[in-house]
């Protein structure tokens, strides 16, 4: 029997990561492009339909899966927004896709992509129902229920980082004050320290008393945000990715203090707090997985 392939696509601002993978998972080639600037969707388009013939020049793929910088439609159709590139609003690129290569395609949300990997070959390959969480630039998320990516009613579910922490907080882009975003992500933490992650990190790991202090502070807000999210949905496992999760060892220890404090036994009964394994890689992985459900549906 031949063996099937499929491609996953992690669109990014800057790069555009694109990898042929097979059913169990086995990546066979992968490499990345430069997102053409100014990115809008007809110059995106172009620059990943001439990757997608360098990674498969013989046509041996059966589907794509597409990872976008936003939210897609609930069928994966329709690119609502994209985060950071120019002039992308309901843009049709699941039709100009297969429009172009022949090949069935379906988009998520970035953040969802990588969920979904994290869920199939990495941290959470061994749970069910599991929790990503991505403490970025931005703070992204991704909910997998029975093994499957939950995107909600109108495929927007998922957004762990705009639920609130404090209601009087900072002011956030989605309108809402205070969200968790606000408190955990790199541009919040560069306002609360004046520090980079990394460079707390360091001074963490030299046993800097101020550092030490900032990440158990930190790591309780996660824990209290955490806590909401688990009464919601009781997961097997949450995964923490991101560029913070670096410094994981240091805030790991608060947030399960405060998950223990703040959720019920019922409700956290075999917990997992993971760090998540596939860092770059999640989001075009993921992918992946996701045009194999549209091959085998």
């Amino acid at each position: 029997m031949v063996n099937r392939e499929v491609i996953g696509i992690d669109l990014g601002g800057t790069a555009i990561k694109l990898g042929r993978f097979r059913e169990d998972g086995t990546c066979l080639q992968s490499f990345s492009v430069a997102t053409p600037q100014p990115a809008t969707p007809e110059a995106v388009m172009e620059a990943i339909a001439s990757a997608i013939s360098r990674l498969d020049p013989q046509k041996c793929a059966i589907a794509i899966g597409l990872g976008t910088p936003g939210p897609a439609d609930a069928a994966g159709r329709i690119a609502r927004v994209a985060i950071n590139l120019t002039g992308w609003h309901d843009v049709p690129l699941a039709e100009w896709l297969e429009a172009k290569t022949g090949l069935p395609t379906v988009l998520a949300n970035d953040a969802n992509c990588a969920g979904l990997g994290e869920a199939w070959l990495g941290a959470g390959r061994h749970y069910r129902d599991m929790i990503l969480l991505t403490l970025g630039t931005g703070v992204g998320g991704a909910i997998i229920l029975d093994g499957k990516l939950f995107v909600g009613n109108q495929g927007a579910a998922g957004e762990l980082g705009l639920i609130t922490l404090n209601p009087d907080g900072p002011a956030c882009n989605s309108g809402n004050q205070g969200s968790l975003e606000q408190y955990l992500s790199v541009p919040a933490i560069r306002r609360r320290t004046g520090l980079e992650p990394e460079e707390l990190g360091k001074l963490a790991s030299s046993g800097d008393a101020e550092a030490l202090k900032f990440w158990e502070s930190y790591g309780r807000d996660l824990g209290v945000g955490l806590a909401s999210l688990i009464y919601v949905l009781t997961p097997q496992a949450i995964a923490i990715g991101g560029g913070v999760s670096a410094s994981a060892e240091f805030f790991f220890p608060a947030v399960l203090a405060e998950i223990e404090r703040r959720v019920l036994p019922s409700s956290r009964a075999g917990l997992q707090l993971l760090k998540a394994e596939l860092g770059n890689s999640a989001g075009m992985v993921g992918a992946a997985k996701l045009a194999w459900g549209k091959a085998n549906c």
